[in-house]
């Protein structure tokens, strides 16, 4: 652990009471306003009541949607803030401040990639600050009250900075992000255990698979109005067949599974690649998708998890996608 490393755009706000949320968050919010920055919040509707009473005298203060950044899930939520800094920044070089709320709710099976989501957040704040780009200052809120035990400590592990009594301390539990990222352990997938629908290994002809894969997984008893999720699962399987084609080293192999629950499906090659544990949470050309680069990024935005393993023999990326 470093509780020195880290940007010093970041911080978390971790309160056990109404009066410690508000208390710490409006003395943020003021600081940046006073010193002529933006200040964005996006914060969920219980948050919100409180902290827009507590800053009505404050009338600069922008009120972001919480699911105008996180309403896609939390791997898209990493592009969301930056744009959402970016779009809110002045011509000048002043800082735009944002509190933010990510908020998993109760069920474990998501918690992993909000887990990934602070590590990721962190680590590029710190390459923004490297590149000297115009600041961009995060405070994160968590509410102990209503984020899972498992979450709070994800928050202590992935913020360099602290907001206590109104002012900003180092966090001694603070952890490299590639370390954190990097020591999250990838669950079992029971499906795994199963036979699975697909099989292919070797993959050369995507042609012939994709219309296998659509085949057998459409015939596979999903839930009523699981489509759009089927196709945009389909997607992000062919994206990262392609991409493990393209730039890993054959044989590259295909399982899939699905049920009534859940669609999974894994790619292996054996190639070095995708070791970066950062890889994928940006196109890879930033916003300019014609220049390609969006593989992994694209899938990351389809699927609720992609779990990625590296190996001595290559790498495995499973995909998973929650039907209903």
């Amino acid at each position: 652990m470093d509780g020195a490393a880290g940007s010093g755009r970041h911080r978390a706000l971790i309160a056990a009471s109404d009066e410690e949320l508000v208390d710490g968050t409006v003395a943020f919010v003021c600081a940046g306003l006073d010193a002529g920055e933006r200040v964005v919040v996006a914060c969920t509707d219980q948050t919100l009541e409180l902290v827009q009473k507590a800053l009505a005298d404050r009338p600069q203060v922008v009120w972001s949607d919480w699911a105008e950044v996180y309403g896609n899930g939390p791997a898209a939520a990493i592009t969301a803030v930056r744009r959402l800094g970016e779009r809110h920044r002045d011509a000048g070089d002043a800082a735009v401040r944002v509190v933010l709320e990510p908020f998993a709710g109760p069920d474990p099976e998501t918690w992993r990639e909000w887990q990934r989501y602070d590590a990721v957040l962190d680590h590029q704040l710190v390459e923004a600050d490297l590149s000297g780009d115009a600041p961009l200052l995060v405070m994160c809120l968590v509410d102990t009250r209503r984020v899972p035990a498992p979450l709070v400590d994800a928050a202590r592990a992935t913020h360099p900075l602290l907001q206590v009594d109104g002012v900003e301390q180092a966090n001694p539990d603070h952890v490299d992000p590639a370390e954190y990222l990097t020591s999250l352990p990838v669950p079992p997938e029971p499906l795994e255990s199963t036979e699975p629908l697909v099989e292919a290994d070797s993959v050369r002809d995507l042609r012939g698979l994709r219309r296998d894969l659509a085949v057998r997984a459409g015939g596979a008893g999903l839930p009523q109005g699981s489509e759009p999720a089927l196709e945009d699962f389909l997607l992000a399987v062919d994206e990262m067949t392609t991409n493990a084609l393209r730039h890993g080293r054959p044989p590259v192999d295909l399982r899939l599974w699905a049920d009534s629950a859940r669609l999974v499906c894994t790619v292996t090659d054996h190639g070095s690649g995708l070791r970066d544990p950062f890889i994928g949470y940006g196109p890879a050309h930033g916003d300019d998708l014609s220049l390609g680069g969006m593989g992994l990024w694209l899938a990351r935005q389809l699927c609720d998890h992609v779990d990625i393993t590296v190996t001595d023999d290559g790498v495995r990326v499973r995909l998973t996608t929650v039907l209903g």
